[in-house]
């Protein structure tokens, strides 16, 4: 791992468990911790209480500069979000340098097809996606959106994409631009030495048409990746995607950074996970 990357996972475990140890759980959620979904990799399912019959599904890919990053450090944040009337699907993923790209991709196609063969469990529902992510969990869950919309791209990818229907993404803080990444550090760490800054499958933004979902991009005015978002969505614009940009807090809001969402007890968060969750609810069946 770079110099770069480990820096980066001792500073996002002090944050996050920082974070973590002064927010309760949600009340009111039913977990199913821990179910295999492929040769051992795990994940968690959230549901509202009580709930029957299908309800829209929440995958979530975590963000973590694809180096960091567990399901443990988003249960507080999905159950947020499951309580208001969704299952939430919180997984990890095989993480940078030893798993490299494609993996994480491969894994959430693998998350994917366990939600289809779990159809009726758990309260899922593979006709109602929507993909939710953050940082680099951001630019994962638009880059599956695309292989899912447009076959010529999905060619690409040694998977297949299993019948799902995503009717909205969720993007947070994130950066979409893949073609444009210096190969430095972190993402260093990610792309194998044989993978150019021509590979096709980087041109992520070239893949996205009229059929992407609709998409809603949040970011923060501390938010390093801020000027990352603009861009996504005037290109999502310009292709005719349904979509809306939204930055929160304020410059005298410092804690209002990069993946602020997930702090549940930010009010800024509970805003933009309220305003999130209902867009999500005008583009379902």
């Amino acid at each position: 791992m770079s110099l770069e990357g480990m820096r980066f996972c001792l500073f996002a475990s002090i944050s996050d468990w920082r974070r973590d140890r002064k927010i309760p759980l949600p009340a009111g959620v039913t977990q199913h911790r821990n179910l295999a979904y492929r040769d051992g990799r795990r994940l968690d399912v959230y549901h509202p209480e009580g709930a029957e019959g299908p309800l829209p599904t929440i995958v979530s890919i975590h963000g973590g500069g694809y180096v960091y990053g567990s399901k443990e450090i988003y249960r507080r944040y999905g159950m947020d979000l499951a309580r208001r009337g969704f299952v939430f699907v919180n997984f990890n993923y095989r993480l940078a340098p030893k798993w490299k790209f494609p993996t994480p991709l491969e894994d959430a196609n693998s998350v994917l097809e366990w939600v289809c063969r779990h159809r009726g469990e758990y309260c899922l529902d593979p006709d109602r996606i929507i993909l939710v992510g953050d940082s680099a969990g951001a630019q994962l869950a638009s880059q599956y959106a695309a292989i899912a919309c447009s076959r010529e791209y999905a060619a690409l990818f040694p998977f297949t994409v299993p019948p799902i229907h995503i009717r909205a993404l969720g993007l947070n803080c994130g950066m979409y631009d893949m073609a444009q990444r210096e190969r430095k550090g972190i993402f260093a760490d990610y792309l194998p030495a044989d993978v150019s800054s021509d590979d096709p499958r980087l041109k992520v933004l070239d893949a996205i048409c009229a059929n992407y979902p609709p998409t809603y991009l949040a970011t923060a005015c501390h938010d390093f990746l801020r000027q990352a978002a603009q861009p996504m969505y005037d290109l999502l614009a310009a292709r005719g995607v349904p979509a809306a940009v939204k930055c929160y807090g304020a410059e005298n809001r410092p804690e209002v950074a990069h993946v602020f969402h997930v702090n549940i007890a930010l009010p800024e968060a509970a805003a933009c996970n309220d305003d999130e969750c209902a867009f999500f609810r005008r583009y379902l069946p």
